[in-house]
């Protein structure tokens, strides 16, 4: 009786927000390990990562997106080819976390109801308290009425970035040694733009004031 040969696997995370909440900071602070305070407007790209595990290879694709999405064709088509969300608000930032009840509700309605591979981040955690909100009643509805996970982080000081990656692991099933957050520094990392081309870089200063 011949052995079942495991077969290689493509798994795709995207990560949805509004312009400026730090979805790439946080991507570039899990593969690279570093903060850049200047702000540039995204367009698209995608990050990829390989790792042999149990005799087959997973290919592990981070997709970032744009804040902003002139078509709304596009951010269907990313959400159509997605396995696993994360959906990221600024905790400064009211109106970003009204976003992700809408990016919810599209993530719903193309994937389906019953889906779940959603995690909701909380970025930008290293704030004075005073500029937060509610940490504590968001992280119950995401968690009970959403049933999705939810990760408090800090791109800027790199607090619970592994959290964010491990918790979108486990929504895709994947074995917690096969995590980059723990094995990136061996792995390869390829980035393309998958886009149509990018535009002149926006930037803003972004200030990182530790509590």
């Amino acid at each position: 009786m011949s052995l079942k040969v495991p077969e290689d696997r493509t798994v795709r995370i995207v990560f949805l927000g509004a312009a400026g909440v730090g979805k790439t900071s946080l991507i570039t602070r899990f593969l690279q390990d570093r903060f850049d305070s200047k702000y540039t407007r995204t367009v698209e790209e995608l990050h990829a990562l390989e790792y042999d595990t149990e005799g087959a290879r997973v290919r592990i694709e981070i997709l970032d997106t744009s804040g902003s999405y002139a078509f709304p064709a596009m951010r269907a088509l990313c959400i159509r080819t997605g396995d696993a969300f994360a959906l990221v608000y600024a905790a400064d930032e009211p109106h970003s976390l009204e976003e992700l009840q809408r990016l919810r509700e599209e993530i719903l309605e193309l994937k389906g109801v019953t889906f779940t591979g959603i995690t909701v981040i909380e970025n930008k955690s290293d704030l004075d308290s005073r500029c937060r909100q509610a940490t504590a009643e968001v992280m119950r509805t995401v968690e009970e009425d959403w049933g999705a996970g939810f990760v408090e982080t800090s791109a800027c000081t790199g607090e619970n970035v592994t959290g964010v990656f491990r918790d979108l692991l486990q929504q895709l099933k994947l074995p917690s040694r096969v995590s980059p957050a723990l094995s990136r520094r061996r792995q390869t990392m390829t980035k393309e733009s998958a886009g149509a081309g990018k535009r002149s870089p926006m930037k803003k200063n972004n200030s990182c004031i530790l509590s």
